[in-house]
């Protein structure tokens, strides 16, 4: 009689999760296909007011135009025909003049966030990182605001640029991992602190599914603190992930200060341990990140061989960078660059 019991549970569990399938799938297409109607009319609208306005979306009579026609629009179907977001529909339909089946991978409110980008390659990045990396709008929105596009690029020739802009980002290097800087506001500690290494790496931990965003595309977790241990001697790597797009492990370093040439040296021990005892032959070589507050590029290059592809530094920052102090980084960069050179 148990058996049967069971059996009967199995069965209804199987229908369910066969039904649970269907719902999903039919919910998800009807999203679709409302998605799709609903970008087809406001991408229409967007058509209409420029014929009206002959072409030119800076016509003076545009905004008279748009005021009354709100009104009657409003009076007739009530919400979602305010000027405001007339300009929206006229914009939408001046970025894209040519309707793509691509523009029905992103919804509305995500085109609500593309639509305040002006610059072309920029729009173009987002467009297809959004689509690429399933980004909500809050994440589309965290990115932008975080100046993403403008981290890397500051320091990229105009191929990569060109690239970023028609295809997103594609890792192809284990330099293509490294930001530089890494923000990571959403921990939520104040610059200017008194904070420990722990503690930074526990506010990761708390805030995973951030970090990884923020790390970029195709990481895993492994672990923190992961022990390796050499004759008698433990020693414990903050971070381990793995990169299932270029295949291999990454090693993350949390510093406050200077990374120095010890800092160094401890990473190569772990990326040496890790390609001789953890990797497999067919994967590729582990990266190591040292991630500061204060990433010391000429230690770091005087200290590492020529030829290094494995082990980078990088800053973080806890708060938003603005653009010029990006900027402001990239220069400092490269004169330091010059010096040494």
């Amino acid at each position: 009689m148990d058996n049967e019991l069971i059996k009967n549970d199995d069965e209804i569990n199987n229908i369910f999760d066969n039904i649970k399938e269907l719902v999903i799938s039919s919910r998800n297409k009807v999203y679709s296909a409302v998605n799709t109607e609903m970008l087809n009319l406001y991408w229409n609208i967007g058509k209409a007011i420029m014929e009206i306005q002959q072409g030119d979306e800076r016509a003076n009579y545009g905004d008279a135009v748009l005021e009354k026609l709100s009104q009657k629009l409003t009076n007739e179907f009530r919400k979602g025909f305010s000027i405001i977001n007339l300009r929206r529909m006229r914009k939408f339909y001046c970025l894209f003049p040519i309707r793509s089946t691509v523009l029905n991978e992103l919804s509305w409110s995500h085109y609500l966030e593309i639509l305040k980008i002006d610059e072309e390659p920029k729009r173009n990045f987002y467009i297809k990182e959004t689509i690429n990396s399933k980004w909500s709008v809050r994440e589309l929105q965290r990115q932008r605001d975080s100046l993403l596009y403008e981290r890397l690029t500051l320091s990229a020739d105009k191929e990569k640029i060109l690239e970023l802009s028609e295809k997103g980002q594609i890792l192809k290097t284990s330099k293509d991992l490294v930001k530089d800087p890494f923000v990571l506001e959403f921990l939520d500690i104040k610059e200017n602190t008194d904070y420990l290494e722990s503690d930074l790496e526990k506010n990761i931990i708390k805030h995973l599914k951030e970090f990884l965003l923020e790390i970029g595309k195709g990481f895993s977790y492994v672990g923190n603190q992961v022990r390796l241990t050499l004759e008698e001697d433990h020693f414990y790597p903050d971070l381990v992930f793995y990169n299932r797009l270029l295949r291999c492990f990454v090693i993350i370093d949390l510093k406050i200060g200077k990374v120095s040439h010890q800092d160094i040296g401890q990473m190569q021990m772990y990326v040496n341990y890790y390609d001789r005892e953890i990797k497999q032959e067919d994967e590729n070589s582990t990266v190591g990140i040292l991630l500061s507050t204060n990433k010391n590029e000429t230690v770091v290059k005087y200290t590492l061989p020529k030829d290094n592809k494995t082990i980078f530094s990088s800053e973080y920052k806890l708060n938003m960078p603005t653009e010029q102090e990006l900027i402001d980084a990239v220069e400092e960069e490269k004169k330091n660059f010059e010096l040494n050179e």
